[in-house]
């Protein structure tokens, strides 16, 4: 390892000392899954139940082991931080539990469940701006207005010395992985664990995830330098970046062997997929690693592999359109429609069809204010569950071989 990186493997180490309150950063679990090991022909894939951590992400990590850190230096009575709202959580708690008073800045766009949070663990909480880079100025600009030391969400070698620890864990429980994929939004996280496993396994092939419409870091390496974003638009606000900064990319530049890229529509599927075959409920950033491997850009075949689940702050209105979603793009939820001359009982026949199919109608509705209409005609939209692919055409068929036109409309 080049002894000019700004964080060493000595930094991990010491840090991992720092961390000697288990009620703030505890050791988390991990669980095999055989249901992914079918799906991507790995040997074995191994989660990294990270997302069960105290306050639901990794974060406490890098954010008790800066503020802990500061306070062996000097005094701190306050600390200043921007987040989208898991850094917000991690410096809330670490900072009220060292005694340390906590302001947060946070888009008006962060969940509210995070929000709610980060209050809850004794923080003071400012909304401002549309996105992280917004709340990020306006969080210096408060830092240096005062005696506050600002603690930056990634760029900070105690902060990504902190997230480290978590490299160490991985290593510590399944030492002999060949894969390691790990979820990138400013590159602390995978920074951290870059660093531990260079020095422990260094053969074990480390390969980050971004969200594609936060996806920043295949430009910032052919650029040579950090790019960001001027917006940003994925459902997994925990890697919403929209950038990373000189320390992240030195160190993925060093360290990390590969970076991939999974769209809001496969982050979806993951999430539910977690639901239903580990039971799982993780946010879309911690589930970007599982979309990763489900997706055609990671080859894992006949490796062992351990994906981490980094994050479980999911917003349940986010959780709801998630589901939605992923059951839509699995035709296991159908809006249909269906072309009818506007009599009395077709409602009655079109449902008596569906319902020989075994389906279950959910709403059903008439629409006849359409231009496109003659008089006496309307559409019938049905919203319908399935039980997948083959389900759905099934039901398709059989209202078209009743007689109507049938339009899939979702």
């Amino acid at each position: 390892m080049s002894d000019d990186l700004p964080i060493t493997f000595d930094d991990v180490e010491a840090a991992r000392r720092r961390l000697d309150d288990p009620t703030v950063v505890k050791r988390t679990p991990v669980e095999r899954s055989t249901s992914l090991e079918s799906m991507t022909d790995a040997t074995e894939v191994i989660l990294k139940l990270e997302h069960l951590q105290w306050t639901g992400s990794f974060k406490t990590r890098g954010a008790y082991n800066k503020i802990k850190r500061c306070l062996a230096e000097g005094d701190r009575e306050r600390v200043v931080a921007a987040s989208a709202g898991n850094h917000a959580q991690g410096v809330a708690l670490a900072a009220t539990t060292l005694g340390v008073e906590s302001t947060i800045v946070m888009p008006r766009t962060a969940p509210q469940t995070k929000i709610d949070a980060t209050r809850g663990y004794g923080a003071t909480v400012e909304l401002v701006g549309q996105n992280f880079q917004e709340a990020t100025e306006y969080a210096r600009d408060l830092a240096s207005d005062s005696d506050a030391e600002f603690v930056h969400a990634f760029d900070d070698p105690a902060i990504v010395a902190g997230q480290g620890t978590l490299g160490l864990e991985m290593y510590e429980q399944y030492p002999d992985v060949d894969t390691v994929v790990v979820p990138i939004g400013g590159g602390g996280l995978i920074s951290g664990i870059a660093t531990a496993f260079a020095e422990q396994n260094p053969e074990t092939r480390i390969v980050g995830v971004q969200a594609t419409g936060a996806a920043t870091v295949h430009d910032s390496l052919e650029k040579g330098s950090p790019r960001t974003l001027e917006s940003v638009d994925t459902i997994a606000d925990g890697i919403a970046t929209g950038g990373i900064s000189e320390l992240t990319l030195s160190m993925i530049e060093h360290h990390v062997d590969d970076v991939v890229t999974v769209t809001d529509a496969e982050i979806a599927d993951a999430i539910l997929l977690l639901m239903e075959r580990a039971k799982q409920v993780v946010e879309g950033a911690g589930a970007a690693s599982v979309a990763a491997l489900l997706s055609d850009d990671l080859d894992v075949t006949d490796e062992s592999v351990v994906a981490l689940l980094c994050g479980g702050n999911l917003d349940m209105t986010m959780l709801m359109e998630v589901v939605i979603h992923a059951l839509t793009r699995r035709k296991q939820l159908l809006k249909l429609r269906v072309h009818i001359d506007d009599q009395p009982g077709k409602m009655a026949h079109i449902s008596g069809l569906i319902a020989d199919c075994g389906a279950n109608i959910q709403t059903v509705r008439h629409d006849r204010a359409l231009e496109e209409l003659d008089v006496g005609e309307a559409y019938l939209i049905f919203q319908v569950e399935t039980s997948g692919v083959d389900h759905a055409v099934e039901i398709l068929d059989s209202i078209t071989a009743g007689g109507y036109e049938v339009e899939l409309v979702n």
